[in-house]
């Protein structure tokens, strides 16, 4: 199986079980924002997080809401230039990232003990190339 292959079977693995938790469904923007914040050195702020991702301040203060509501992060105003927003971690983003981290971990584990996938020529071939659509014959 191709590397590429290899990572998105141990992403795929990943999410499938988040998804089962009984937890919160997140974005691809919003854990992308999640990580990027607990991820990266401080101080983080909504001008920095939008270049760091290159999305607009609007998607990230959206981004940034919902993270707020479930407690992964919280605002704050920048007290020495009150037009920042800083973005900081919480115990519960970081409780919730290093149960994620476990996914991955485990999904890594299960994709080595698993058996190479019998489709994994076919599904290498599909995403280097997409079929080809069928001729259509003329109508006389």
């Amino acid at each position: 199986m191709s590397r590429n292959l290899e990572a998105l079977q141990l992403w795929r693995g990943a999410l499938v079980a988040s998804v089962r938790k009984d937890g919160p469904d997140l974005s691809a923007r919003q854990l992308a924002l999640l990580l990027s914040v607990y991820l990266t050195p401080p101080p983080h702020t909504v001008r920095g997080l939008a270049a760091t991702l290159n999305v607009s301040k609007p998607a990230i203060t959206r981004a940034l809401d919902r993270l707020g509501r479930l407690g992964y992060i919280k605002r704050k105003r920048d007290q020495t230039d009150r037009r920042n927003v800083l973005v900081q971690r919480t115990v519960k983003g970081s409780v919730f990232l290093t149960e994620f981290g476990q996914l991955v971990i485990e999904a890594g584990r299960q994709a080595d003990d698993a058996p190479p996938a019998l489709d994994a020529v076919p599904a290498a071939a599909a995403i280097a190339s997409p079929p080809r659509p069928e001729p259509v014959a003329p109508i006389p």
